[in-house]
Order: structure tokens, then sequence, then C-alpha cells
């Protein structure tokens, strides 16, 4: 049935939800999986990188959509995402997850809807593609934690920590927000190099701090500091010296400060002629 038809009798609406899933115990939020995702489903709390389009009934062009985007948004669960009924379905859903959902308007935009573009009592369909999700309460509660007190934790758990402080890295990075990448890192960082350890949990450490520093010496080219990103190749070299990324980083580093050398001295040779 296209949208933009009214039909006799039952609203394409009320046919779709017959067939879908009620995952709030009052048919308030109703979902029907187009393709199944894998791994976890998104914990409370969790920052989500999501698709999605918002449609009235009988209408065919979304009233709200980020579809189209080559790179959207993180967004975090009770903070940025403030529609209720999209919130519930997020929560059910698996990264790679494409799924539909119907929200009435207790779940959306409630008895006023939200003029001019939402009707009053308006009920809602949301197409959604759950592409990744962080799960960032644990570090939120980390991190506002004394120094003393992240200490004690388990060394697993301190190894999450700064593996989701590094997704979140690599996801700024690949925005190109490079200071905000670098901060991220740098957080990882922190709390891997102050972790005494030994034997099978240093192996661990290692691992993970070479990741980091792979990351920050990476982010400070871009940031075109090539010293820091030559500390931080070296700092991965002492790790594993025969790292085939480390040393290609430190290559990088090492032309980008011969031209940056040629450049200067084009300038100087410019300014005596």
């Amino acid at each position: 049935q296209r949208r933009g038809v009214r039909p006799q009798g039952a609203s394409p609406y009320q046919r779709l939800g017959q067939r879908m899933q009620d995952i709030t115990g009052d048919r308030g939020v109703l979902k029907e999986v187009i393709r199944a995702g894998a791994g976890e489903i998104v914990p409370q709390d969790a920052s989500v990188l999501v698709k999605y389009s918002g449609y009235l009934e009988y209408v065919d062009k979304p009233f709200d959509t980020n579809w189209y985007r080559r790179n959207p948004r993180l967004m975090k669960l009770g903070e940025e995402i403030t529609l209720q009924g999209m919130e519930v379905g997020l929560l059910t859903m698996k990264k790679g997850e494409s799924s539909r959902f119907l929200f009435t308007p207790s779940y959306a935009y409630g008895a006023l809807g939200c003029p001019p573009l939402i009707p009053p009592n308006a009920t809602v369909l949301f197409e959604m593609e759950l592409l990744d999700f962080l799960d960032s309460a644990e570090c939120d509660k980390f991190f506002v934690l004394t120094t003393e007190q992240q200490d004690t934790f388990p060394l697993q758990q301190v190894l999450k920590v700064a593996n989701t402080e590094r997704e979140f890295g690599n996801y700024l990075f690949r925005q190109k927000h490079f200071m905000d990448a670098r901060k991220r890192y740098k957080r990882a960082s922190l709390i891997l190099c102050r972790r005494p350890s030994s034997g099978d949990e240093q192996c661990q450490i290692d691992a993970a701090k070479l990741l980091v520093f792979l990351n920050l010496s990476f982010t400070y080219l871009k940031l075109e500091r090539p010293v820091r990103a030559l500390t931080y190749g070296e700092k991965a070299l002492e790790i594993d010296e025969r790292n085939a990324k480390a040393l290609f980083r430190c290559g990088q580093v090492s032309k980008s400060r011969f031209l940056c050398w040629v450049k200067k001295t084009s300038v100087q040779w410019h300014l005596k002629d």
C-alpha cells in the first residue's frame, strides 16, 4: 500500500501493527526486524550511531531523517535522543540490525504533536539501522572517580574502559576532530601507563598501549606536530620493535620533518634574494 493513499477500513499502520512485536507491553512501541544484527543489545546510557527516517501515515516523504548523511553523529541515549519511542526501540537492537517501529502518540509527539510538521495525536513510523554503539556509561562512572579509586579496579575493567575511550577517539578521528580524538587517546594512555603489573597482565596492557600509541602518533601527524608523533611512534616500537605500523609512522614523521625543512629553507633563500 502506497503512503499518501487513504484506503477504506483499517489504515496501513493498523494493518502493519498487527504483525509487529509489542516491546513495551502496552502496544505503545511495536517492532518489526528487517535485518537481524549480531552481538549484544544496546545498553542503557550508550552512545549510538544510528541511521533513521520518521514517517507520518499516508505521507511518502520522511518528516525527519539522517539517512543520507555520510557520517551520522554519535548520540548519547537519554541526552541527545529525546524521542521516547526511539530510545525504547534502540534499547532492543543489536549492531548491524535494521528494524521498523510504530510509536503511538504517548511515545512520540503526544496529544499536541509538533506543529507544523507533526499533527496532534499522531502515530509515527520510524525505520532505523544501528551502525554501532559504544557503552559509555562505564567510562563516565570511571573517570569521575579519584585516581586511587580507579587503581582498585580489576584489570579487565580497566582494559574495557581504555578500549572504549580508544573507540571514541577513532570515531572522532574519522570525523576529522583531531584535537578531540587526541583527548580520548590520551585518557586511554593515562590509565594504561599508570597500571602496575607483571607477567601475563603486562602483555595485555602492552597490547592495549600499542594500539593507543599508534593512534596518538597518527593523530599528532594530522595536527602537524611531528615531534610528538615521533615520540609515540617510538613508544610503540619499544613495545614491538618490528611493528609495521609503528615503523611506517616514524617514516612518515621523518618525511614530514624533511618537507618542513625544505619549505623553511626555500623561504629563507627567497628572503636572501
